[in-house]
């Protein structure tokens, strides 16, 4: 835990891919502590197809069969089945919006950041994370709820909501792409 807070918790994500593998692993973290994430992401890689939405768009009958009998993924056939479509709607996504995902989600940011200045706590959604959630919602996303999204934001550094105390926040602070 203390190796991906420091390595990669808030740093910002510009990358399609990595941002759309943050919010499959957001989705499989629904109801399970993010450390059973960790433990099974390089499983949840391999049997999803290294997160590609071309290559989930793929998938079969038998892909989703090994993945329900594998024991070393966390086997939930209704996130499963959200990644293949949420992979189906990045696609439509990019058509539609003519960009990136991740070039969608730091322009509606602005580019940079939102700071979190936390000093002890955090909430649960954010006013940004509800919005965020009804935009992904109406382009036909599913599993992603104002909590997954804000927990989402927060790891891919769409927010920098490590506390002001922590030696991370200027770190990442630092990070963050100048517009």
């Amino acid at each position: 835990m203390e190796a991906y807070h420091d390595g990669e918790w808030g740093v910002p994500v510009y990358d399609d891919a990595a941002m759309f593998e943050h919010l499959v692993l957001e989705t499989f973290q629904a109801g399970l502590s993010w450390r059973t994430v960790l433990y099974k992401r390089e499983a949840l890689r391999a049997q999803l197809k290294g997160f590609d939405a071309e290559a989930l768009m793929r998938s079969t009958d038998s892909d989703r069969a090994t993945f329900l009998a594998n024991p070393a993924v966390i086997r939930n056939r209704l996130k499963y089945d959200a990644a293949l479509h949420n992979a189906r709607c990045l696609l439509e996504f990019r058509e539609h919006h003519g960009k990136g995902f991740a070039d969608y989600l730091w322009d509606w940011v602005g580019g940079t950041p939102l700071d979190g200045r936390r000093q002890d706590s955090w909430p649960a959604t954010t006013p940004e994370s509800d919005e965020l959630s009804a935009r992904l919602k109406s382009a036909g996303f599913k599993f992603v709820g104002s909590t997954t999204l804000y927990a989402h934001m927060q790891a891919t550094g769409l927010i920098n909501d490590h506390w002001i105390t922590c030696p991370r926040y200027k770190a990442v602070k630092e990070l963050a792409r100048i517009p």
